[in-house]
């Protein structure tokens, strides 16, 4: 029998986006209905000690997901807190910049969360969740009327609701079912990942050197004597990288880090995975009774590990909107949205253009080049009224 459901908002995605949003709306009162690709079996064998999907989070996620009771769910033994930030450029007269906690009057720049810790986190507060409906299956079209919006299923059910969020990935299926133009380019690069534990103590501060044509190479702290490395490598050097073990990595990460971290041993299993790394802007963030969340709306490179954060101030935004509303407008209506576009458009610009200037400034070997940039990481390292204003951005702060 084909079953029509109907909720308030229709959430399409799988991730920690998604499930935030979910929880984020039936907080606020609104029926949801969370629809996930049919559940997959667990690959067999056993789970990595730690991940290498991590996230930077920053201050606007931490509020978030503490607000929705998440962030106390957290495993805690396996969140770093990130109390430093030091950014070193290239060459001979390599430029630095340093941030920390301290200077920044906050108990942490961000946390780093492992992938797996924050969705087993999400996955137990939906289960406690009220006016949270998850269905599994896959979306066929979407129809958008006056009133609502209908989601078909391959199976024939169907979920209409006020308003339905992508908040399905960069390859966002509800994005293409609205028409909505991209622009899309490739870095030609891939992030390269992987965790090691380090023979020095980190003490909580995150290293990213700007190399020119090695690409940009940062090791995150984990808890304890552990870090998590996000190579972004020119795409002949992340092939590779990905044909060497995880041993031969660690060997060419010691130019770099032996003085601060000492020498790196792989974490067991010898885990190192890579992903591309482009720039995508959607023409648009909304659609009639649609709304784009994270990778859905924005990709950016992944530099200033802001991809994930950007994300959840989406969803802080939309849902402040909804719930701001005019009494006589629905969920979905027209204007509503066009308000969660219009206070979306800067932060979302001002990030997409601060990563992809760096990604070309610092990609490019040119010397004049080289020196103008170390020369302008240190100009900004002594200007603490400009290191301020970039602190309160990083951290998600609006002041």
């Amino acid at each position: 029998m084909r079953r029509a459901l109907h909720s308030d908002v229709c959430i399409v995605g799988n991730g920690a986006i998604a499930k935030t949003t979910a929880l984020a709306f039936a907080q606020a009162g609104q029926s949801v209905t969370l629809l996930c690709p049919a559940e997959a079996p667990p690959p067999a064998g056993t789970a990595p000690s730690w991940d290498v999907r991590v996230y930077a989070l920053n201050h606007t996620a931490f509020n978030l997901l503490s607000a929705l009771k998440v962030w106390g769910a957290l495993d805690a033994a396996r969140v770093a807190p990130v109390d430093a930030m030091l950014v070193s450029g290239d060459g001979a007269h390599a430029g630095g910049l340093a941030f920390d906690a301290y200077g920044a009057h906050v108990g942490a720049l961000a946390w780093i969360v492992e992938d797996r810790n924050l969705n087993q986190a999400l996955d137990a507060a939906l289960k406690f969740a009220q006016n949270v409906s998850i269905v599994h299956g896959r979306a066929v079209r979407l129809e958008s009327g006056a009133d609502d919006a209908t989601v078909h299923l391959d199976g024939g059910d169907s979920i209409r609701a006020a308003l339905v969020v992508g908040a399905d990935g960069a390859q966002s299926w509800v994005r293409g079912q609205c028409d909505i133009g991209l622009d899309y380019r490739s870095y030609g690069q891939r992030g390269v990942v992987s965790n090691f534990a380090c023979a020095k103590p980190h003490h909580g501060a995150a290293h990213q050197w700007f190399t020119g044509a090695e690409g940009i190479v940062a090791l995150l702290p984990l808890p304890g004597q552990r870090v998590s490395l996000v190579w972004s490598a020119p795409d002949a050097l992340a092939d590779t990288l990905r044909a060497e073990s995880a041993g031969q990595l660690a060997a060419r990460l010691a130019p770099f880090c032996a003085d601060k971290l000492g020498a790196l041993t792989p974490l067991q299993p010898e885990l190192v995975r890579d992903f591309p790394l482009v720039l995508m802007r959607p023409h648009a963030m909304v659609a009639p009774r649609v709304a784009l969340v994270g990778d859905a709306a924005h990709v950016v490179h992944p530099m200033a590990g802001h991809g994930m954060n950007l994300g959840f101030a989406d969803v802080v935004e939309l849902v402040r909107i909804v719930n701001e509303r005019e009494p006589q407008r629905g969920v979905g209506d027209a204007r509503v949205l066009a308000r969660y576009a219009r206070a979306r458009k800067e932060d979302v610009l001002l990030m997409q253009l601060a990563t992809d200037g760096l990604a070309r400034l610092f990609g490019s070997d040119i010397e004049p080049l080289r020196a103008a940039r170390n020369l302008g990481l240190n100009l900004l390292d002594k200007l603490p009224g400009l290191k301020r204003r970039l602190i309160s951005h990083a951290l998600g702060k609006q002041s």
